[in-house]
């Protein structure tokens, strides 16, 4: 294992966390070892003080290396690829790279959220009706984005009923398309090496599976084994699969069938 870009880092993180376990598996394919601070997002971990100082977005990760704080787990992920610079995992060619940036883009820009719309409307509402209403309201209004309150608030609420849901199902189908495209030119998204660009997709091809829309991947051969590679690096092992958490995937086992059900029916309006 190796820590020679300096003092060891310390990485914020949460055990099921699709933004965590991306910046986990990239410190796995560097062999960089890391002391690790694991936040209960439920109990509010992420909104105490001490934490809020080091990420004011009030969300995990975050790497602490060198007396520097690192946020947003794609920069984080190129970050690691520039600290510990050995088994690059971004693409040498420019262009390559440039598609490599572009998949990591849409992360950001709607496909992490329709993730945490289709985890909490499927699963993560149940945990949270479990808690005390005042104590749930209170952390709801403690979140500093308006709009990921409101899409909280209805996926516990309305479930998969909430208003987002189904664009957010959509959203995937859209991806996983676009995907395929990019696919049938090679084994990786960004090119003819694998790249953070594939990376940075595996624990949200793991949730897919998690919450029972499998069914998206299975439609397109190239995606489902472009995932298997995915899932088969030591990496993987390492960094995502290591750290799932019985207690969710109890859950997500038992809400499975249901939402796959109500998936298959919005696939099919749309055409």
């Amino acid at each position: 294992m190796s820590t020679a870009a300096g003092a060891k880092p310390v990485l914020y993180h949460n055990d099921m966390s699709v933004c965590a376990a991306k910046v986990r598996m990239a410190l796995a394919e560097k062999a960089v070892e890391y002391d690790g601070v694991h936040l209960n997002l439920r109990a509010g971990d992420a909104q105490k003080p001490d934490y809020v100082k080091l990420n004011p977005n009030q969300v995990v990760p975050t790497l602490v290396h060198a007396d520097q704080v690192i946020i947003e787990s794609n920069v984080i992920c190129e970050y690691v690829d520039d600290a510990w610079p050995d088994a690059p995992l971004r693409p040498a060619a420019p262009a390559d790279r440039a598609r490599m940036r572009l998949w990591m883009r849409q992360l950001d820009e709607g496909v992490h959220a329709a993730t945490g719309t289709i985890s909490s409307c499927i699963a993560f509402r149940h945990q949270h009706l479990q808690r005390d209403p005042a104590e749930l309201q209170a952390w709801l209004e403690r979140m500093t984005d308006p709009a990921r309150r409101e899409r909280t608030r209805h996926a516990i609420e309305l479930g998969v009923d909430a208003p987002e849901f189904a664009p957010a199902v959509r959203r995937f189908q859209k991806l996983l398309g676009d995907m395929d495209t990019a696919l049938a030119g090679g084994a990786w998204l960004a090119g003819p090496t694998y790249s953070l660009a594939d990376l940075a997709y595996a624990p949200y091809m793991t949730r897919l599976d998690h919450l029972g829309l499998a069914v998206l991947i299975d439609a397109r051969p190239r995606v489902r084994d472009w995932a298997g590679r995915l899932f088969a690096r030591p990496a993987y092992a390492q960094g995502i699969a290591a750290w799932f958490n019985p207690s969710y995937l109890e859950i997500f086992a038992r809400e499975r069938a249901a939402a796959g059900a109500r998936v298959a029916t919005i696939i099919a309006q749309s055409g």
